[in-house]
């Protein structure tokens, strides 16, 4: 998928910025602006929203989950439980968490 992006003059920092942040971190514009979009959109969510915005489990899925966790499993995390019930994939867990710990971080700093 392509996306362009406009932008004034006005805005030409915030493109510096993100153009600083890419060589340090050698990615290119597009995947820090990505990286800085779902950041801001995923940040404050829980891991199972999280999966459900991926569209790797549906709501149902997620409340099963949790009526597990709930009533079950109550010593075990979330994430351990989808696992185990084979209601989400490794990859997609691992994803999910690296999304929600980037989110805590930018909240923290």
């Amino acid at each position: 998928m392509q996306t362009t992006i406009y932008y004034s003059d006005e805005d030409a920092y915030l493109i510096k910025q993100v153009d600083a942040k890419g060589k340090r971190e050698r990615k290119s514009r597009s995947s820090v602006i990505l990286s800085i979009l779902e950041q801001h959109f995923e940040c404050e969510k829980r891991l199972g929203e999280i999966l459900v915005d991926l569209g790797v489990m549906t709501h149902a899925d997620l409340a099963r989950g949790l009526e597990l966790q709930q009533t079950k499993f109550t010593q075990k995390l979330l994430g351990d439980i989808l696992l185990e019930e084979q209601l989400v994939p490794p990859e997609a867990l691992e994803r999910a968490l690296l999304i929600q710990t980037r989110g805590r971080k930018s909240e923290s700093a």
